[in-house]
């Protein structure tokens, strides 16, 4: 049996209530940290194919709807490489990553991710429903040499065309880099050369690059220098980090990377994997330990919590008659709400039409607001009352008369 999101946070949790105590000690030196996390799950992918086991496609396919069902906004689902490169990715004679890919129950508002090593990887990944791809090169020549037999430049020039017909077909392409800060052949790895292959990645088109520590060798000392360089290549809002536990330090970097501005985290479910071709890797940072850190420092890690949390905000700035503050709340809370989430959404719209009323907006403009929330949630009494207000203090009368009729058939 897999584990929901809250099952997550009563596992391993022992270096993360460390790394929550440091972050008091953070905030003392002026660190700032973004107000919501984006976690991405990599555990059925990157997770799974370092088992050395064969995992059924069902099992795999249990398991990423468990792990979306828990509240994660981006499980990546699999993989469309040569059964050859990573044996695990294998079923039986063929390939199941179309399997897989097709037998999941997609969620809305998570995304599933694969990996892709070149067109024929993308045109199969197409075939199978992908709404999004991730592509991948390293900032180590030796490293890229002996996996891929090219270079660095090379290796990233390859997925051009790629990312070009993922454009045309309006699926998004995420980056990884390899090696940030580490290279199981060369060791220390440059800054600058990691920035030039993030940057590469970022201009050919990738809306996201994961900034990967492979082998685990970073320590916030070195990860900070990294991320500097990066920085100044590629914006905050564009990067992640992904980190291994090799030598307990994933939690602190990750910790370093937020404050400096980085709002991606990638993790595995019970830290499963590592790098198949990088010796020393023994695992991914657990997603349980990075939701309790996270859930400790009080940053939310869905957009729909995030959005609660604005309008909770939102709700004290209109208790303290701060009304154009709680409007603002409430937008951001309506920008950042999934679609999905109608109920969350209609209310939020409704709260606003009440604060806007304070600040004596114009009533047409709200009305629409009105409109909308009722739109979303045709039962919501306090809305259907508010518009029939709006419009008998309009000179509406017929629609105010028609919203009252309407009140009989409304529940809430």
């Amino acid at each position: 049996m897999f584990l929901s999101c809250g099952g997550f946070l009563n596992l391993g949790v022992g270096f993360a209530r460390r790394m929550c105590r440091s972050y008091a000690t953070a905030k003392t030196i002026g660190s700032s940290f973004p107000d919501y996390v984006k976690v991405v799950e990599v555990g059925a992918r990157d997770g799974l194919q370092n088992e050395k086991e064969i995992v059924p496609t069902k099992t795999k396919i249990e398991l990423i709807n468990q792990l979306a069902g828990s509240g994660l906004p981006v499980v990546e689902a699999t993989s469309f490489v040569s059964p050859k490169w990573v044996p695990s990715e294998r079923r039986r004679a063929g390939d199941d990553h179309t399997e897989v890919l097709k037998g999941i129950e997609k969620q809305k508002g998570v995304s599933y991710p694969v990996l892709v090593p070149n067109m024929k990887g993308f045109k199969e990944a197409v075939a199978a429903g992908a709404k999004e791809i991730a592509v991948f090169g390293a900032a180590s020549e030796t490293f890229t040499q002996k996996n891929i037999n090219c270079s660095i430049e090379e290796s990233i020039k390859k997925f051009y065309d790629v990312i070009e017909a993922a454009k045309a077909n309006d699926i998004k392409v995420r980056g990884y880099v390899s090696c940030v800060v580490g290279c199981p052949y060369e060791g220390a790895v440059s800054p600058d050369v990691v920035a030039k292959v993030a940057s590469m990645l970022y201009q050919a088109g990738c809306y996201e690059v994961s900034l990967g520590d492979t082998i685990g060798v970073g320590t916030p000392g070195t990860v900070r220098p990294m991320l500097q360089a990066v920085l100044r290549e590629v914006p905050a809002s564009a990067l992640a980090v992904h980190c291994h536990d090799t030598y307990g330090q994933a939690l602190a970097n990750i910790l370093t990377a937020l404050a400096m501005g980085v709002a991606v985290v990638d993790s595995s479910v019970a830290g499963l994997g590592g790098c198949p071709y990088a010796r020393g890797a023994t695992g991914n940072v657990a997603t349980e330990d990075v939701l309790y850190m996270l859930h400790g420092m009080g940053i939310p890690t869905s957009r729909n919590e995030r959005a609660l949390k604005l309008k909770e905000e939102g709700n004290v700035s209109f208790k303290r008659g701060q009304y154009a503050d709680a409007v603002e709340s409430y937008t951001q809370a309506l920008k950042t709400c999934p679609l999905s989430s109608s109920a969350v959404r209609s209310i939020l719209y409704l709260n606003r039409v009440v604060t806007w009323l304070k600040l004596g907006e114009s009533k047409l403009a709200i009305l629409k607001d009105c409109s909308k929330a009722i739109e979303l949630n045709p039962s919501y009494l306090k809305a259907i009352l508010t518009r029939a207000w709006l419009n008998k203090e309009m000179g509406n009368l017929d629609e105010a008369l028609k919203g009252l009729q309407a009140c009989s058939g409304a529940g809430s």
